[in-house]
C-alpha cells in the first residue's frame, strides 16, 4: 500500500501545521486553566476547510478523503490536541448527509462546514458505555414528534454544542431498537452539566438530560432501528483519527525534547550523547511511526471501501498508548523542568489519557481485534 501523500494532501498538511504551530501551540495552556474557548476559534477550523471535510460541496463542504481527515487530526494534535475533538464531531456530517432529510441537511450542514454549528454525538449513558446496544434513553412516537427522555453522559462539547445526533431506543431491546435522531439542544426540556475533567477541558465534556423533549419525526436520521449500525460504521474511521491526534501531540513533544537534549549538558556533554537518552528517543520515534502507519492504513482502506474494523481498533489501542508513554518519557528527560506547568508536557499527557478512554477503552479495542481475528462465535459473551 502506498502511504505517500499526494500534492493536495501535502499542501493541506503544511497549511494545518503552520496554523497549529503559529496559532494553536502558543495558546495551548490558557484554555486548560479556565479561559473560555471562543467560538470564533471553531470558525477558524471551518475557514481552514477542516470542519467541512465530510460535508458535501452542495452544503458548503469538500467531502474529502478520510486520509485527508487523518492529516488534519495529526497536525492539529501537534498544536492543541483538544481541537481534534471538533474535527471528530464535524465528521458526523457524513451521517447527516447520508441519512438526513433535505430540511435537516440544509439546516445544519452549512453551519457545520463553516464552524458556526457544533454537533455532538450523544451515545454514552451513565450505565451504558461500550455496550451501546444496551442504551435506555427512549424516543417515543407521539403523532408527528418523538418524545425523548433519558440522560447521555461523557459527551464531548456537551456544554457548547448547538445540536446532537442522539442515539435512542425507539423499539425492541438490543441493537435493532436503536435509532439516530437530530436534536437541537435549545429545545425545552434539555439540560446540561459540564464535568470537571482531568484533561480536554476546552471540550466542555459533560452530560445531556432530556426531559420529554419533543423533536419532529423528520429529524430521524435514516430508518428507525438503524442508528446502532450507523454509529458502529462511524466509529471505525474515527478511532484512527483519535490515534493520529494523539500521535501528533507525541511527535511535537519528541521534537521539543530532541532540541532540549542537544542543548542540555551533563558531565561535560549534551545529554543527547548519552544512550540512556538517545535510545529512548529512538524507541519512541519508531513506535510513533508504527502507530501513524497503522492509522493511515485504516483510513486508506476506508477510502477504498475495504473492511477496516480490526485496523481501526488496533490504531485506537496503540496510538494513545504510545503517545502517553512517549510524552511521559519527555517529562522525565526534561528533569524537574518537565514536571513544571511552564512546559506543555503534563497537559498533553492528561489530554491524551482522556482519549485512551473515549470511543472505546484499550480493553474493548483488544476485544474487537480478537473478535475480528477468531470470529464472533469465540466472543466471551456469546
Amino acid at each position: 500500500m502506498d502511504f505517500a501523500l499526494n500534492e493536495q494532501e501535502r499542501q493541506f498538511r503544511d497549511s494545518i501545521r503552520r496554523y497549529a504551530r503559529q496559532r494553536l501551540l502558543p495558546e495551548y495552556a490558557q484554555w486548560d486553566r479556565g479561559t473560555p474557548y471562543p467560538r470564533e476559534r471553531v470558525r477558524e477550523l471551518g475557514a481552514l476547510g477542516i470542519s467541512g471535510l465530510s460535508v458535501p460541496a452542495a452544503y458548503g463542504g469538500s467531502e474529502s478523503s478520510f486520509v485527508m481527515a487523518g492529516v488534519a487530526s495529526e497536525e492539529l494534535g501537534r498544536g492543541d490536541l483538544n481541537t481534534t475533538l471538533f474535527l471528530q464531531l464535524a465528521m458526523v456530517g457524513g451521517v447527516i448527509a447520508g441519512h438526513g432529510t433535505e430540511e435537516v441537511k440544509r439546516a445544519w450542514l452549512p453551519g457545520l462546514a463553516s464552524g458556526d454549528h457544533i454537533i455532538a454525538a450523544a451515545i454514552t449513558e451513565p450505565g451504558v458505555g461500550s455496550d451501546a446496544a444496551a442504551l435506555v434513553t427512549s424516543a417515543r412516537r407521539d403523532g408527528d414528534h418523538y418524545v425523548i427522555r433519558g440522560e447521555k453522559a461523557s459527551i464531548s462539547c456537551a456544554g457548547m454544542a448547538d445540536a446532537c445526533v442522539l442515539f435512542a431506543r425507539t423499539g425492541e431491546a438490543g441493537a435493532h431498537g436503536v435509532s439516530a435522531i437530530m436534536v437541537p439542544l435549545d429545545l425545552p426540556g434539555v439540560t446540561r452539566t459540564v464535568y470537571r475533567s482531568v484533561g480536554e477541558r476546552i471540550s466542555q465534556r459533560g452530560s445531556l438530560t432530556f426531559d420529554d423533549v419533543r423533536v419532529p419525526v423528520d429529524h430521524l436520521l435514516g430508518r428507525e432501528g438503524g442508528g446502532f449500525y450507523q454509529v458502529m460504521n462511524a466509529f471505525d474511521f474515527n478511532r484512527a483519527l483519535i490515534a493520529l491526534g494523539c500521535l501528533g501531540a507525541a511527535e511535537q513533544s519528541l521534537e521539543e525534547t530532541i532540541e532540549y537534549a542537544k542543548q542540555r549538558h551533563t558531565f561535560g556533554r549534551p545529554i543527547a550523547k548519552h544512550e540512556a537518552v538517545s535510545f529512548q528517543i529512538a524507541e519512541y520515534l519508531t513506535m510513533v511511526e508504527a502507530g501513524r502507519l497503522l492509522a493511515y492504513q485504516c483510513l486508506a482502506r476506508r477510502d477504498q471501501g475495504e473492511s477496516h474494523t480490526k485496523e481501526a481498533a488496533m490504531a485506537k489501542w496503540l496510538g494513545p498508548k504510545v503517545a502517553v508513554e512517549a510524552i511521559h518519557a519527555c517529562i522525565i528527560l526534561h528533569g524537574f523542568l518537565g514536571y513544571d506547568q511552564s512546559l506543555p508536557f503534563e497537559q498533553r499527557m492528561r489530554d491524551v489519557m482522556g482519549l485512551e478512554i473515549g470511543d472505546g477503552t484499550p480493553h474493548i479495542m483488544k476485544g474487537i481485534i480478537a473478535r475480528e481475528t477468531f470470529g464472533r462465535e469465540f466472543m466471551p459473551y456469546r
